[in-house]
């Protein structure tokens, strides 16, 4: 019996995607001064004519809402009210954007000199920059781009400066404010500067809460800000933060505004100018801090070929609409609206499902090149490689089956594959290597070490990992279209037997298991099984009555590819199991435990009993963590100034059999199949 497709747009190769407009075509062909200097009178909100910023700082501090937690905070501590004021002020002084046209038109000239230099195309989709543009007259607009590079913001303001829409107010991290000069250029562009946590601060949040909804009420400017709250250095999805679109929602929850339009944005570069960088982060090497002279020293990036960029705006998401039946708004006015509250828990489960919901927008959104399905394949085959035949033969086959479960795919169909992959390997010539007709990995003479292989040295290993790591996050890019097939193949593979009920929690349980790692939304187990059982089924990978699934012989090549691509990930959490099992002290706290992990792995790779060297990134063993916290497994327990982490053995050592398919998966909640 065939799986009927989960969801409403049933196939998701039906999905109409907008095509694309190269916007550095013309930057090539004229002035980059004239584009600088060009009549810009973009379209705004209802006609507002937009403020002044010492205008909005003005009514910021004269808010009632500030003016009641400053008179509150004087109650609590006995310091004068005009004193905390003046700290109110102070704080909006350092936080405050100061937009100036003569800044954004210097970025205008600089940017379209560097994207020339380091880019061969920008792709816009100009539907959504139309739908964009309606969109900003009749309500007030939040931007949601995906992050994946310190590019990202200066990308935005350079595509809707160029298409004339009002520039963004720019959500920006604290440590820019180092940079001298280039600090304050980013504020005179729109940035305004957030401290990455304010703990119990709490003039400090209204300061910035009552500054983004001042911008949002009044219709200023866009507001532009990242969901997963920093930058992905995997290329996967982060867990989407939610203080920041609480705040934008809560004009509309209170009847401030009619409706505010959420604009999800998904930007994929070929190429990411810090994936070495990156990749040292992950294996503990500390994050270079922002500043100016760093700016300049990676000036040499301008001699590399970096590939094209694609940009798609997202259809405008209306709060209004989502928020229909699912939030009773008539709760916000049981008291003054100026009095700060915390949102139910109605409203939280709402913020947070949208938030999902927006990131794996994102997602779908997202285009991928053939590196990536070409990274996907050469992790696959560290050890030998494959011929160039072969890759191109299976980078073929790859192309079909994701564009079957629905990827956005930039292949160039015009082009002869073979001339695709060597274009693709050209460009990425600092990952891989090619000799005599063969494609490995660049890991300086060998693989993985194999248990018969000559030793290497820990730095070597290292070495070898930043490649690894490298291509793992263009392979990455390539999860969210894979990632529910792949949890049912590796399902399949891990349940006791073929009943459909055995196979779904075994599903159930590396579902709930991985959710740490990658954009799965709350409550959709069965949503989520339905889908991977259709997209299975309609490739012709599974066979399925109403008690029992069956891998069909044609469907074994999908279902390898498909579990081996999560593999890294099962062998990576049941590592840190066994490690918590059988090497973890009473005193292991929380600081000790990513570079205790990182030895254990180490030391099991250079032994040759351990192949992935992807187990080595720290973003994996953080979730692993986060994971078995979650769980339960762990716990955190507060001694003097350290957190010791308190493990259950027996769980762990549960866990860690499940995953490897030795024991039975726990019955998952009852669910009608």
């Amino acid at each position: 019996m065939a799986a009927k497709p989960p969801y409403s747009h049933r196939d998701p190769m039906l999905k109409k995607r907008d095509d694309f407009e190269d916007i550095l075509e013309e930057r090539r062909n004229s002035s980059d001064l004239r584009y600088a200097l060009k009549c810009y009178t973009p379209v705004v909100y209802k006609g507002v004519t937009p403020n002044a910023a010492s205008l909005l700082k003005t009514t910021v501090l004269q808010s009632d809402q500030l003016h009641y937690v400053v008179d509150q905070l004087s109650k609590e501590t006995g310091v004068a009210a005009d004193v905390i004021q003046e700290e109110a002020s102070a704080i909006l002084e350092e936080m405050a954007h100061r937009q100036q046209l003569s800044t954004v038109r210097f970025f205008a000239f600089t940017l379209s000199k560097a994207f020339k230099a380091l880019f061969r195309s920008i792709h816009v989709n100009e539907e959504g920059i139309q739908r964009l543009q309606q969109a900003i007259q009749e309500h007030p607009v939040v931007l949601l781009p995906s992050h994946r590079s310190y590019m990202d913001f200066l990308l935005m303001s350079y595509i809707l400066y160029t298409y004339d829409l009002v520039l963004p107010v720019i959500a920006a991290g604290m440590d820019f404010m180092g940079m001298k000069f280039v600090g304050e250029m980013l504020r005179m562009s729109g940035a305004f500067f957030i401290r990455r946590s304010f703990g119990g601060d709490k003039l400090y949040w209204t300061v910035f809460s009552e500054y983004v909804k001042t911008m949002l009420r009044n219709g200023m400017a866009p507001v532009e800000f990242f969901l997963e709250g920093t930058r992905s250095r995997t290329s996967k999805s982060l867990t989407p933060k939610l203080g920041l679109l609480n705040i934008v929602m809560d004009p509309f929850f209170k009847g401030e505004v009619f409706d505010v339009s959420l604009v999800p944005v998904s930007i994929s570069y070929e190429r990411i100018l810090e994936e070495t960088l990156y990749a040292r982060e992950l294996l503990g090497v500390p994050k270079p801090k922002e500043s100016t002279s760093g700016l300049f020293k990676a000036r040499k990036v301008l001699s590399e070929d970096y590939g094209s960029i694609h940009v798609y705006f997202g259809q405008p998401v209306s709060v209004r609409s989502l928020a229909q039946g699912k939030v009773n708004r008539c709760h916000f006015n049981l008291m003054p609206r100026h009095i700060p509250r915390r949102p139910s828990d109605e409203t939280q489960c709402f913020v947070n499902d949208s938030a999902y919901s927006l990131v794996r927008a994102q997602e779908e959104n997202m285009v991928l090149k053939p590196w990536v399905l070409l990274a996907s394949l050469l992790l696959q085959n560290q050890s030998q490689g494959l011929l160039l035949d072969e890759l191109t033969e299976q980078a073929v086959w790859l192309r079909g089956l994701s564009r079957e479960y629905g990827a956005f795919l930039n292949w160039p169909d015009h082009m002869a594959p073979s001339e695709v992959v060597s274009s693709s390997l050209s460009l990425h010539r600092d990952l891989v290597k090619i000799s005599g007709g063969r494609v490995q990995l660049a890991l300086g003479g060998q693989g993985p070490r194999q248990p018969c292989s000559s030793p290497i040295t820990e730095e070597e290993l290292m070495n070898q990992a930043v490649v690894v790591l490298s291509c793992t996050s263009y392979r990455n890019q390539a999860l969210h279209v894979f990632l529910r097939p792949a949890l049912l193949a590796s399902a399949i593979h891990i349940a006791t037997s073929a009943k459909k009920e055995e196979v779904y929690n075994s599903f159930s349980f590396l579902r709930n298991m991985l959710s740490n790692e990658f954009i799965l939304c709350p409550g959709a187990t069965l949503q989520d099984f339905e889908e991977a059982c259709y997209l299975l089924g309609k490739t012709g990978a599974l066979q399925m009555s109403q008690q029992e699934m069956q891998v069909t012989d044609s469907g074994q090549k999908t279902v390898n590819f498909l579990t081996a691509m999560l593999d890294p990930f099962l062998q990576g959490y049941q590592v840190v199991c066994r490690y918590l099992c059988e090497e973890a002290t009473e005193a292991l706290t929380e600081k000790q435990f990513i570079p205790a992990i990182r030895t254990f792995i180490v030391r099991l790779i250079l032994a040759g009993s351990l192949r992935y060297y992807e187990l080595l990134s720290s973003d994996l063993q953080k979730n692993a963590l986060a994971a078995l916290l979650r769980l339960g497994a762990i716990r955190k327990i507060k001694v003097a100034d350290n957190v010791t982490l308190k493990v259950n053995r027996l769980m762990v050592n549960s866990l860690e059999d499940t995953l490897g398919g030795k024991l039975p998966t726990q019955k998952a909640v009852a669910a009608r199949l």
